[in-house]
């Protein structure tokens, strides 16, 4: 789904400096002098409209949390958000997920969230998918040993073809369902996760546990492309 264009994007962004990072790669390895008594550094990649941003900020404000986004009229919206709420412990961030590293040093972060990411459908597209097993080595970087995945989808198939690259990065995995709103509503909810619910659509979410660096060995020229191809088309997150 494609995002219409916002009104004054450009006068409304800049009104959002408060808690917009414009030059996140001088942060890289420094982003907790933002809030130096964090209990943790959580970063969520992709946050959309930010519901779930300022709401889990908001449920806890002793957490430091960096919301990245890369479609501007989404941006906003969440920024805007954000400032209402009032909130102290939030901050965004517009760069591609995978430059993760050039942003985040080694072991920097805690806990990174992905929410309702776009399925790429198409093998070829495999590569795309922040769940590929190159985005997921990314993510093993930037988070320590112990660091949590955080990883919810409505796409059954995408999710199963997710947990087979992560158990092929040595990622650990916890906590993983399949219907995880089956006895009623659990944590907090995006957008869309909101809409899916009230439909009856199963919500698939898993944590996966960083516990060792030993990154995944290299595959033999188009291997992990093929498997079980996601079907549903890209979401927008709200």
């Amino acid at each position: 789904m494609r995002m219409r264009r916002r009104n004054n994007l450009a006068p409304r962004m800049q009104a959002c400096q408060s808690v917009w990072i414009q030059d996140p790669e001088a942060m890289r390895g420094n982003w907790r002098r933002l809030m130096p008594d964090c209990r943790e550094l959580r970063v969520e990649v992709g946050c959309g409209k930010g519901k779930f941003t300022v709401e889990t900020a908001a449920a806890e404000p002793d957490v430091l949390l960096i919301a990245i986004e890369r479609v501007p009229d989404a941006l906003v919206l969440a920024m805007e958000a954000a400032i209402r709420m009032g909130l102290k412990n939030v901050y965004f961030v517009s760069l591609d997920a995978a430059n993760l590293e050039a942003f985040f040093a080694e072991s920097e972060i805690d806990q990174l969230y992905i929410n309702f990411c776009d399925p790429w459908p198409r093998s070829k597209n495999a590569k795309r998918r922040l769940t590929y097993h190159t985005f997921l080595e990314k993510y093993k970087y930037v988070l320590k040993l112990g660091g949590e995945i955080h990883f919810k989808t409505d796409n059954a198939k995408l999710f199963e073809w997710s947990l087979d690259e992560m158990r092929s990065c040595y990622l650990e995995l916890r906590n993983c369902t399949r219907d995880l709103h089956a006895n009623g509503p659990v944590g907090i909810m995006t957008g869309y996760e909101e809409k899916f619910h009230e439909l009856g659509t199963p919500i698939n979410r898993v944590e996966a546990v960083v516990v060792t660096k030993q990154p995944r060995p290299a595959d033999e020229k188009g291997e992990g492309e093929e498997n079980n191809t996601p079907t549903d088309d890209g979401k927008e997150q709200e």
